[in-house]
């Protein structure tokens, strides 16, 4: 099978998180019996490792992803789930995020002749979801029986504008904050006799709203603090609030982390009742721009493509982050990135082809 025969197969299968529907089945026929297979399911989220040792080297290199994609929604031109090709592009879910990358991998580890080592395919059905059983759980499965692997990449859509464009080096992390100011009710007709909480805040807000928490550095943009949320009262003209509650997120570079929050809002509201909860799902990270694995995907693509790629790190998060909390290199590389989740999600034959020659190289020059 070639692969945009494949790519058009793994979209085929209505593998809404976290349902992989049937897709396992069919990747563990197509790898074959010469590729072995870790499985670690939890609850209904299944995870896979398929891997092959070439040699007894202690090189390990991982690719990535997941097979999961999210709701089609309403209003597509075709069949989400037909992927038909019409002239020279496909619509449809989950062709750029991600399984343009999945199939791309796929086909190139199938088809290595030989490493200097062990390759491995990481494949979850619970990426789009909370991703709590996902990743994570195989991660923390492969550092218990020290098969973690030394290197990996992961195939998400980073390309911006032409094909090759972009890799992604690292991930901001994703810091959610949850802010409540205390005042006391009263009516409005006295406001001497109450403390209003949006009046106390009107001042303080356009010192935070917005707010550079640090001035990033090469990789990473600031971490810039933004509201998200703000809510009072009881919907009423003649009583003032009894609170406030703002939500917040700080994409966050390795400059700025909770306790850098927690001292900008002390500071901001200096002498109020207040409380602040915060929570991170996911840590920033960012991989050396001279290891192995990122210098060998910029020549793969320069010696592909013909363009000299940039390192990145902008975006949301990724399954990327959960390598590099083991401070394993890890890159991201995949299709132009601008339909993800979108109505009439596409991406280009060409595009797949190349993303597999990239592969194909990568790992034959490893």
């Amino acid at each position: 099978m070639k692969i945009i025969p494949l790519f058009q197969k793994l979209l085929q299968f209505k593998s809404v998180t976290p349902d992989d529907a049937g897709i396992f089945d069919f990747i563990d026929e197509y790898l074959g019996d010469t590729w072995q297979c870790i499985h670690f399911d939890v609850k209904d989220v299944k995870n896979r490792l398929y891997y092959k040792k070439f040699n007894d080297n202690n090189e390990h290199l991982c690719f990535a992803g997941h097979v999961d994609v999210v709701p089609t929604g309403e209003g597509w031109s075709v069949d989400p789930f037909a992927a038909e090709v019409i002239d020279g592009i496909i619509t449809a879910r989950g062709t750029q995020d991600m399984k343009s990358g999945v199939a791309s991998f796929l086909y190139a580890c199938k088809n290595a002749k030989k490493f200097n080592g062990t390759l491995s395919i990481l494949l979850t059905s619970d990426e789009e979801g909370e991703g709590t059983y996902g990743t994570i759980k195989m991660m923390e499965h492969l550092d218990e029986i020290n098969f973690l692997p030394t290197s990996a990449i992961v195939a998400e859509p980073t390309c911006e504008e032409v094909f090759g464009d972009a890799i992604k080096v690292g991930r901001r992390g994703s810091i959610n904050g949850y802010f409540e100011l205390k005042g006391k009710q009263g009516h409005a007709a006295y406001p001497e006799k109450a403390i209003n909480p949006v009046h106390v805040i009107a001042p303080i807000l356009p010192q935070i709203a917005g707010f550079n928490l640090d001035n990033g550095d090469e990789f990473f943009s600031p971490s810039k603090f933004v509201v998200t949320d703000i809510r009072s009262g009881m919907e009423v003209t003649n009583v003032t609030p009894n609170k406030l509650n703002m939500m917040f997120n700080v994409r966050n570079s390795t400059k700025t982390n909770q306790e850098t929050i927690k001292k900008f809002i002390a500071d901001k509201f200096q002498g109020l009742d207040y409380t602040l909860r915060l929570t991170q799902g996911s840590y920033p990270f960012v991989t050396d721009s001279n290891t192995d694995v990122v210098k060998k995907m910029q020549k793969s693509i320069q010696e592909i493509c013909n363009i000299d790629t940039k390192l990145s790190t902008a975006g949301g998060t990724s399954d990327a982050r959960l390598f590099g909390q083991y401070k394993i290199p890890t890159v991201e590389f995949g299709v132009i990135n601008d339909t993800i989740h979108a109505i009439n999600e596409k991406t280009s034959v060409k595009e797949v082809e190349k993303l597999s020659e990239v592969f194909i190289n990568i790992i034959k020059k490893w």
